[in-house]
């Protein structure tokens, strides 16, 4: 539900990108673009205005480590200068499923069914509306109505998909939606929220995450895992239990993704991960935040202020290290 990894020859994952902060539920969580919570601060003006300012990141998630091995300028404009980004039809339908595949496991097992989960889709559509206004406009357009029932038809094809790849009625989740959060021997905080915990009898974890797009293909399958590697580096460090699986549900496509990490690999991340927030560190200092051109670019929401594109970046929030 992060960045897409299927290389730059593809296009950005349907998935959704989730707030990397606690929420009250599937609607609040679950959002078309994040920021690091500590990315800005409320400020109040002379005139009693209230503004955001920019503040040096803090902590650091799976989307945004994604963010800046993309393209560094792309991270600036999401974490530094908290660019909007129009909600997307494909992000949105993500987090519409995502929130219906939490919520039908406050069913009882036997009642977890593919036509119950279906029937959840119109009362979550009708929350994220509520909680997430911005995404009325997705449909602005269509006052018929005929894009938006078919929209919501291919939420009920990706969500009865689902149950042809796992049986909920066998599953008994030990957490949904959790909020993680571990700080590092360095310092870093790294946080996030992972969609879905198992716990065997016998202890073992394993760590789900739904995806509403397609599989990669395998040579960017390392790619895919790195969220998932990022989650389990967390896990280890809260619980000091290295995580027996890692799964990655392929909605779009019918593909279950499955990696058996151990210690060593967990080690190679925490290493990655510290030489990224160095790097994030240096160009917070300097403010040369560089873009990094890739096929991607062309589904990119920030190309008016690109100068790849010709555009502009906003004047940097942040002070500037002299010399620097």
């Amino acid at each position: 539900m992060e960045t897409s990894t299927e290389g730059a020859a593809e296009a950005p994952s349907s998935d959704t990108v989730r707030a990397e902060a606690p929420g009250t539920g599937p609607a609040s969580a679950d959002v078309p673009v994040t920021v690091e919570p500590a990315a800005a601060a409320p400020a109040v003006d002379a005139g009693g205005t209230t503004e955001r300012v920019a503040i040096a990141p803090a902590t650091l998630s799976p989307s945004r480590a994604s963010d800046f091995m993309q393209c560094p300028l792309l991270y600036r404009f999401r974490v530094i200068d908290r660019l909007p980004e129009k909600p997307s039809e494909a992000a949105t339908r993500g987090t519409l499923v995502h929130a219906v595949l939490e919520r039908l496991f406050d069913a009882p097992a036997a009642e977890r069914t593919a036509p119950r989960a279906k029937s959840l889709i119109p009362g979550q559509w009708d929350r994220l509306r509520e909680t997430r206004p911005e995404v009325v406009e997705l449909f602005e357009d269509d006052p018929e109505g005929e894009r938006l029932a078919r929209w919501l038809g291919e939420a009920e094809q990706l969500v009865e998909r689902w149950f042809t790849l796992e049986d909920p009625t066998r599953l008994e989740p030990a957490e949904r939606e959790l909020f993680v959060q571990a700080e590092l021997d360095s310092g870093l905080m790294l946080r996030g929220i992972i969609d879905r915990v198992d716990v065997a009898p016998t202890g073992e974890v394993r760590i789900v995450d739904y995806k509403t797009g397609k599989a990669p293909r395998p040579e960017y399958a390392e790619g895919a895992l790195f969220q998932m590697k990022f989650y389990a580096l967390v896990v280890w460090r809260l619980k000091n239990v290295v995580p027996r699986r890692l799964q990655l549900v392929y909605l779009g496509s019918g593909d279950v993704l499955t990696y058996d990490p151990v210690l060593a690999d967990l080690e190679r991340v925490e290493r990655k991960l510290l030489a990224l927030w160095e790097a994030i560190r240096q160009a917070t200092e300097s403010g040369d935040w560089r873009p990094r051109p890739t096929k991607l670019c062309g589904w990119c929401d920030h190309q008016e202020h690109c100068p790849e594109f010709g555009g502009t970046p906003p004047p940097y929030p942040l002070p500037v290290r002299a010399g620097g």
